[in-house]
């Protein structure tokens, strides 16, 4: 399977390149969003790719903005990518790009927990609360929490790890109103797509959503969307609290990183051997079949 690692479209000026993604300027209100195959570890790009990772993500995120669209409207416009680029540019963008709409970010991340893990586990284990929000004595790890609670990260720089922070603190950044509309309507979209993917056999532990604002105020949901890189996935048969169950994204990578290398979790990355680059890939198109019900398009 052929891969990109970055993208080269030169008939489009270049916005910037994020941990995966490359967006291009498509007049003055569109940006052309390319999925690379990198894949960013503790915030920190790998050295190499896994093929075919950008497809799946935006395959799955096509999948979830069609099917969340009556939440909350997205950033897609419908135009093919393929025709904004030059011919010879095509290959580059094919299954893996989307024209999205120009919309003014909003620099909080909206996470949504339904389980107690990864960060937050660690959180708990020291302090009981999640972002400031209490929770019940003797959770085990991996525990479904009574019902999903909102916890929000402040977006770093690249390179830099986002901060988890208080609802008060996100109040604070972006006004009382606009925080209880993107809490209100994460927690719609991830109960909503919890409840799809449970009878898929998949467990959303937790995601993460970005929402940008039109030039009417409009919120919009943009970005990715409950893809394996922005939420943690766990196959329901094999599921059990008390441990940190196998996961179909990137846990697979950070395993290895943090009990094989030795690695300080600061760049440079260390090399990926081939077979974890392989199972890495697997376990993304395994995810994206679970889910969809369709291979991935290549």
């Amino acid at each position: 399977m052929n891969s990109l690692y970055q993208s080269t479209i030169r008939s489009l000026p270049l916005l910037g390149r994020g941990k995966v993604r490359d967006n291009y300027a498509v007049g003055d209100d569109k940006i052309l969003i390319v999925t690379t195959d990198r894949l960013s570890a503790f915030d920190v790009v790998m050295n190499e790719p896994i093929p075919g990772k950008g497809k799946v993500l935006n395959q799955m995120s096509d999948f979830w903005f069609e099917k969340l669209a009556g939440i909350v409207p997205n950033h897609l416009t419908g135009i093919a990518p393929e025709s904004v680029v030059q011919p010879d540019e095509v290959e580059q963008v094919r299954e893996r790009a989307v024209v999205a709409k120009r919309l003014k970010p909003i620099l909080v991340e909206a996470v949504v927990r339904g389980y107690i893990s990864g960060s937050g586990w660690k959180d708990y284990q020291a302090t009981g609360t999640i972002c400031g929000i209490a929770l019940p004595p003797g959770l085990r790890q991996a525990d479904k929490l009574e019902q999903p609670i909102f916890t929000p990260a402040a977006k770093a720089d690249l390179g830099e790890h986002d901060e988890n922070i208080s609802f008060a603190e996100m109040e604070k950044r972006i006004g009382k109103e606009l925080a209880a509309k993107i809490r209100d309507v994460s927690i719609k979209l991830y109960q909503t797509a919890a409840d799809y993917a449970a009878t898929r056999g998949i467990i959303i532990a937790d995601t993460k959503f970005e929402f940008g604002l039109d030039e009417q105020g409009t919120l919009h949901l943009m970005d990715e969307v409950l893809t394996a890189d922005s939420s943690r996935f766990w196959p329901a048969d094999s599921y059990a609290p008390g441990m940190s169950p196998p996961s179909f994204d990137k846990q697979f990578v950070r395993d290895y990183l943090e009990t094989v290398t030795g690695w300080n979790k600061t760049a440079p990355a260390p090399a990926l051997p081939p077979d974890v680059i392989e199972k890495t890939g697997a376990k993304y198109r395994e995810a994206l079949t679970r889910l969809t019900g369709k291979d991935l398009k290549d």
